[in-house]
């Protein structure tokens, strides 16, 4: 297993990298984020899990704990994967072999000690349950049971945990390029006196990400999008571009006469 070795010297750089990234390739990114959210409390650790439909899911993960939250991120990132991209284990990242079911039980351990470290910031667990990428609206979603194996070893010790959902979807809508939205549930407070086993809990995050889905993909086709905060805004598109160039050379033409 590739265990944390967080640098923040690489942070800080990556952080700087996901903004270029994200401006090159998006016209924008939005983020639907709940009040009160980023006021969990630090003392309770936090699970946020979600759909894997895209490559960029580490990316705007780290970005989101930057611009909204005081946490140390964790996130679990398929074993072939991190092994190419070690410089992932540089901000938080750990790895999970799950052709390998011992190394795959000690990843889970190893997630429950990462959440229930002291510190002074709220640890935060990052986890797309799916374990592959697959189609943002493929039904019935279907998670692994290992994100419920890791909040049922953090209840042992701790009284309890939050659950936060949060989903992504890209979409072209008027422009060249594709926006990227982000939405947050609002938090979960899962105790120990409320566990009702792992395949109960797996089951209510598959039922919750895909309603919270659904509702995403409505407000986007409806065009509901009030509720996005535009938190990156991309490099102008061409037809962007040829749009401004059309008025300049319209407006050059109607002085001249």
């Amino acid at each position: 297993m590739l265990k944390v070795r967080r640098s923040w010297a690489y942070t800080r750089w990556f952080g700087w990298y996901s903004r270029w990234q994200f401006r090159r390739h998006f016209h924008s990114l939005r983020v639907q984020m709940p009040t009160g959210l980023p006021e969990m409390d630090p003392s309770i650790p936090v699970i946020f899990y979600g759909n894997h439909a895209y490559w960029w899911d580490g990316f705007w993960s780290q970005l989101c704990t930057e611009l909204y939250f005081r946490q140390n991120l964790f996130i679990i990132i398929e074993y072939p994967q991190l092994l190419k991209h070690q410089f992932f284990t540089r901000l938080g990242a750990f790895s999970i072999d799950r052709s390998n079911a011992r190394s795959a039980i000690a990843t889970l351990d190893y997630a429950a000690t990462c959440l229930l470290s002291p510190s002074e910031k709220q640890n935060a667990l990052w986890i797309f349950p799916q374990g592959k990428i697959e189609h943002v609206d493929k039904r019935p979603l279907v998670f692994f049971r290992g994100t419920a194996g890791i909040a049922d070893r953090v209840l042992k010790k701790s009284e309890s945990l939050y659950l936060v959902s949060v989903v992504s979807r890209i979409e072209y809508l008027e422009e060249q390029k594709p926006e990227l939205f982000l939405s947050f549930g609002s938090p979960r407070v899962l105790k120990r006196a409320d566990w009702q086993g792992l395949d109960a809990l797996t089951a209510f995050m598959e039922q919750t990400t895909e309603s919270h889905l659904d509702k995403v993909k409505q407000a986007v086709i409806e065009r509901r999008l009030d509720g996005f905060d535009m938190v990156i805004r991309g490099s102008e598109s061409i037809n962007r571009r040829v749009e401004a160039f059309r008025k300049l050379f319209s407006g050059s033409g109607s002085a001249e006469k």
